[in-house]
């Protein structure tokens, strides 16, 4: 492939990741933000919103952890664009289905499956970009994926001003089905490639993570790095109505304008955080930077007491930007293990982090029961916050490292 065309194939593998992850972001926050209007119009009564959208996110969530799992061995088997398309059709036709949801065990089981879909996308896209452009640049890459793809995010919340529920879901789902008419021209990852003509390489053995402590080590400590990011999304954002209430807020908080701020601020915060991770030539040290302050971020709104709803905005914009190392979260993982291994790990890595939602609300919602949705909130994050350090500290730094080689 000469420069020009590897040029062109590197762009089309950007905007397709990109947008492919923008409407996957769409899709896996729309719930968030139609929450408490879906389940009222399924007849859910209000003392009962906060356990039954905990029980539907956790079954998305459970979706995501055994998605991320197929996807990510056949990226490594199959190749990163069969595992691309293949999500985007799951999520897609899943979404559509949900549109049609008529009773709450419907809601559950079809977002179980929409995770099962939404698990690839990332994974696939970032391992792509990663593998393509070069060891110096491919920061700047995952950033752009990263960047544009959360701003989804933003666009449900928009949609869901605008249009009922069912049709917010119809409108993702055709969004993703779009999607795939961009993949014509794409070309497959040169790296992956390489490892198909070896036979003696195991491509996509799940396993091989298990089986090596230093690989095992690594795993863990780069799925417990995200741990703050879907708390501060999934608990704190998602049941805002709910913190409202406990923090004697002047007016009630939207949680549909909380999400599409908190998104913004990550979208933000995705770039702050790239850019720093090139000009600092590390992904450690702003991976520190920014859990610190999602440590800040956390404290200041938990009490905010008389929080008037101007200023939930402005919070969630700062709990955002806190949040904003998705991008440089996913890049290490990716530069953590060889081809062999790659897209299992970049596409499981951040959806058990996804999945850790499922036990993170169940924590929060024992300690509010035992002591008080603030103070419950507070230790949950505390913990979160504390693993991922304690996590990151482990790590190797992995700025321009060659990614050219197979775990054995």
């Amino acid at each position: 492939m000469d420069q020009q065309a590897k040029r062109k194939n590197i762009a089309l593998i950007i905007l397709v990741a990109s947008l492919g992850y923008f409407v996957d972001i769409y899709d896996l926050i729309l719930f968030s933000v139609v929450r408490v209007q879906s389940l009222k119009d399924l007849g859910v009564a209000p003392d009962d919103m906060l356990k039954v959208g905990a029980t539907i996110i956790n079954s998305q969530m459970l979706g995501m952890l055994v998605g991320g799992l197929i996807w990510g061995i056949l990226g490594d088997k199959k190749g990163r664009l069969s595992v691309l398309f293949g999500s985007i059709i799951t999520y897609s036709l899943a979404n559509i289905a949900n549109g049609f949801a008529t009773t709450v065990d419907q809601y559950t089981i079809i977002r179980f499956i929409a995770g099962v879909g939404l698990a690839g996308e990332l994974g696939a896209g970032i391992t792509l970009v990663a593998e393509t452009m070069s060891k110096k640049n491919r920061g700047y890459g995952t950033m752009v994926v990263a960047c544009v793809g959360l701003m989804g995010a933003v666009m449900a919340a928009q949609i869901s001003e605008r249009y009922t529920w069912q049709t917010s879901y119809f409108i993702g789902g055709g969004m993703g089905l779009l999607l795939l008419s961009l993949r014509v021209g794409l070309a497959e990852s040169g790296m992956f490639k390489e490892t198909t003509e070896n036979e003696n390489v195991q491509r996509g053995n799940f396993f091989m993570l298990f089986n090596n402590w230093s690989r095992f080590k690594k795993y863990i400590c780069c799925i417990f790095i995200g741990l703050p990011l879907w708390y501060v999304v999934g608990v704190l954002i998602t049941f805002s109505p709910e913190f409202g209430k406990a923090l004697k807020a002047s007016g009630a908080l939207d949680a549909g304008k909380g999400i599409m701020y908190c998104y913004i601020g990550i979208s933000i915060g995705d770039v702050v955080a790239g850019f720093l991770s090139q000009m600092l030539k590390s992904r450690k040290q702003v991976m520190l930077i920014f859990l610190l302050l999602s440590g800040v971020a956390i404290a200041v709104y938990l009490y905010s007491f008389g929080l008037t709803p101007e200023r939930f905005i402005t919070l969630s914009l700062l709990l955002g930007f806190a949040s904003g190392y998705w991008a440089t979260f996913v890049t290490i993982a990716a530069e953590q293990f060889g081809t062999n291994l790659r897209a299992t790990v970049t596409t499981t890595v951040p959806n058990f982090i996804r999945g850790s939602l499922i036990l993170i609300t169940s924590s929060f919602i024992y300690f509010k029961d035992k002591l008080g949705i603030l103070q419950g909130a507070m230790v949950v994050g505390a913990v979160c916050i504390f693993i991922s350090i304690l996590a990151l500290s482990q790590l190797k730094e992995t700025f321009s490292k060659d990614l050219d080689y197979v775990e054995k």
